[in-house]
């Protein structure tokens, strides 16, 4: 009998606890809402793929059960399920485990950080907190609190289109950048060959022996070889005479004059008896200074250095003369080793090189790209607008100049054009090892990590693209939308920016609306995504009109926009009205 009245009271204990933790844990649930929270951004926001929160709680005094632990979970709630946070956990102080521990009388606080991959179904979505509470063995479910509403997209507006760098030169310029003038096909180039008459002091009689030395012999041939080619164009043949400049210029003048006349007669009877029809012109200068000074700096002769002070610093003839004259060891070197040359008639023919009609070079780069030099190979793939073709040309590139870095440059960007971007990779991968560190690969290769959304790397290898071009900086911009480093990104970008949606989309996004719409206004023409970024702008501003007006417009170019505006929070607080669900209906 004592027995069975002790088991019963023990089961009445035992119950007594029970029902009074659980009374317990009620009164927590029903006193929740005396726990305040401070949600940091107060509308969730995407940045880099992430949706980042930062949670600040207050827990009252007398409110956390000595033995209670909250397990809380921030949750986005989408039309389509739950994304939900990492969960934290607090404990009273009588709890044995490792929580943050919050006390009884005097309450306590939290602070939470948490990130989640962004869905595109979050873009119409609540975060809630959900908590659960337990004490032994009891445990309750508080009603969710709402803490923000998110998500923002806005940031996803960014064109991930970043500019690939054709490799249309093979050379720097002096100041080391690739330099898309240099090693540019030229259908027509100009040419020339110079053979010089040389006179004796005072004479203007043309000597047997210099007609006959080689360079003019090789003057007479290049002149009748470019008059009969079917690719050249003889321009004409110029002569000019010249005295050195020693003597008087009186005395001077007169003789580089008769020089002019003995030199114009044995050119012209030479163009006669090779049979060529050209243009025969002549001129003389008196003294022949800018060819002394060209001379004496290739030379060898002790005191050039004063030589060539003495003519930057005197323009008259006589005083140069006296000068170095005055020079008395210098100007013996300079009577036998430079004046002597200058006692001349300069014969120049001008010729242009014709090169293949577009018509031939299209067809050989197709047909037989190995009769094509390189530049006739670049410029080919100029001349049609079928990327397919222009692959063919590339690849055709690669197989005759494969140590030719522009070929594969060339290649891959073509491929990233037409969404092959590992076949693009791999291509500038081949010319990175040609030609490492050049600038324009740099770019290119950034632009295939940014594709893929791997944004360090891309960063990285921009910032190795420097004087690539301006292309690089968009794709700079780019990297920082996506990194949610708006004011940096809007810095990259300029009047001289391709992507003029890009750079509004950062303005927006650095708060800069006035500047925004100024950007897109200025867009030669407005597609649908300049439109839709007009609309934001009109939300963002209470410019109703010009909010609708754009909506319309972006929607009429693209239907695509209609279903993302009834879910982008931009639009929040029209998604009721009349004219909003008229527009995305």
């Amino acid at each position: 009998m004592k027995s069975f009245k002790f088991k019963y009271l023990v089961l009445f204990i035992f119950g007594a606890a029970v029902i009074t933790s659980c009374a317990s844990l009620k009164k927590m649930k029903k006193d929740a809402g005396k726990m305040s929270y401070t949600v940091t951004p107060e509308v969730l926001e995407t940045n880099n793929g992430k949706v980042d929160m930062a949670l600040q709680g207050r827990i009252p005094e007398k409110y956390f059960l000595k033995k209670a632990t909250l397990v809380a979970t921030p949750v986005i709630v989408t039309p389509e399920g739950e994304k939900a946070y990492e969960p934290f956990m607090l404990q009273g102080e009588k709890v044995k485990a490792n929580n943050k521990v919050i006390s009884y009388s005097d309450g306590g606080s939290v602070s939470y950080k948490g990130s989640i991959p962004y869905d595109y179904s979050m873009r119409k979505s609540e975060l809630m907190l959900k908590i659960h509470a337990s004490k032994g063995r009891k445990s309750i479910d508080f009603a969710p609190v709402k803490l923000a509403n998110g998500v923002l997209a806005t940031s996803t507006l960014v064109d991930n289109s970043p500019f690939t760098i054709f490799g249309v030169q093979k050379s720097k310029n002096t100041t080391g950048i690739y330099d898309p003038t240099i090693d540019k096909y030229q259908r027509i180039v100009p040419d020339k060959y110079v053979a010089d008459l040389i006179y004796l002091i005072n004479s203007a009689e043309v000597r047997g022996k210099e007609l006959t030395k080689d360079e003019i012999k090789q003057l007479s041939q290049y002149v009748s070889e470019a008059y009969k080619a079917d690719r050249k164009e003889l321009k004409g043949v110029e002569v000019s005479a010249y005295a050195s400049p020693d003597g008087k210029l009186d005395l001077n003048t007169k003789l580089s004059e008769k020089r002019e006349g003995t030199a114009s007669k044995v050119i012209e009877k030479n163009l006669k008896s090779n049979k060529v029809e050209t243009e025969l012109t002549a001129k003389y200068t008196p003294e022949d200074w800018d060819g002394f000074k060209e001379l004496m700096e290739k030379s060898t002769i002790q005191d050039k250095e004063l030589i060539l002070r003495v003519l930057s610093m005197y323009s008259d003839p006589e005083v140069r003369e006296r000068e170095i004259k005055n020079l008395s060891s210098a100007f013996t070197a300079v009577a036998s080793e430079i004046l002597p040359k200058l006692r001349r008639a300069k014969i120049t023919a001008s010729v242009n090189l014709v090169g293949r009609t577009d018509e031939e070079i299209s067809a050989l780069a197709i047909s037989d790209p190995s009769k094509l030099n390189q530049a006739e190979l670049l410029y080919a793939a100029t001349l049609t607008s079928d990327p397919q073709v222009q692959k063919t040309i590339y690849t055709n590139f690669t197989k005759v100049y494969a140590d030719d870095w522009r070929g594969y440059n060339n290649l891959g960007d073509v491929e990233f054009t037409l969404g092959e971007v590992d076949a693009a990779g791999a291509n500038f991968e081949k010319a990175d090892k040609l030609d490492p560190k050049n600038p324009i690969i740099q770019n290119n290769l950034g632009c295939v990590e940014l594709k893929k959304l791997n944004l360090a790397k891309a960063e990285e290898l921009f910032g190795g693209a420097t004087g690539a071009g301006n292309e690089v900086n968009d794709n700079l911009g780019i990297v920082k939308i996506m990194q949610g480093q708006y004011e940096t990104a809007a810095k990259y970008y300029n009047d001289d920016t391709k992507s003029v949606a890009n750079r509004a989309l950062a303005q927006i996004l650095n708060n800069d609306n006035t500047g925004a719409l100024r950007t897109l206004n200025a867009a030669p023409v407005e597609t649908g995504r300049i439109a839709y970024l007009k609309a934001v702008i009109g939300a963002r501003t209470a410019k109703t009109s010009m909010m609708y007006e754009s909506l319309g417009n972006a929607i009429k170019k693209d239907a695509a926009y209609k279903t993302l505006a009834k879910t982008d929070l931009e639009f929040a607080k029209y998604f009721d009205d009349q004219n909003f669900k008229l527009i995305v209906q």
